[in-house]
């Protein structure tokens, strides 16, 4: 009891960590990815809480879905000049 009390508490811990560098990030393709990270330790919470059903949703619909939506969008609209100032 004590350990998933514990356990718990760390992916709690990480779950802020991952939505924090979401809204501190620069660029839009890393908070991207740390949204990625935040919403599967969320789906790791639901585990824990024993909803295997709703973290597999989660992980589908919003990891699997929005995420690769975001990412998608995020990619196609950048800019060519956007990445050459980057790059150089």
């Amino acid at each position: 009891m004590v350990y998933a009390t514990i356990a718990f508490g760390l992916f709690a811990a990480v779950t802020l960590a991952f939505a924090l560098g979401v809204v501190l990030a620069r660029d839009v393709f890393h908070a991207a990815l740390l949204l990625g990270g935040a919403l599967t330790s969320v789906a790791v919470h639901y585990v824990m809480l024993q909803a295997e059903f709703i973290a597999a949703m989660q992980i589908l619909v919003y990891v699997g879905g929005v995420l690769i939506l975001v990412t998608f969008g995020v990619m196609l609209t950048r800019s060519e000049t956007e990445t050459e100032v980057n790059s150089a």
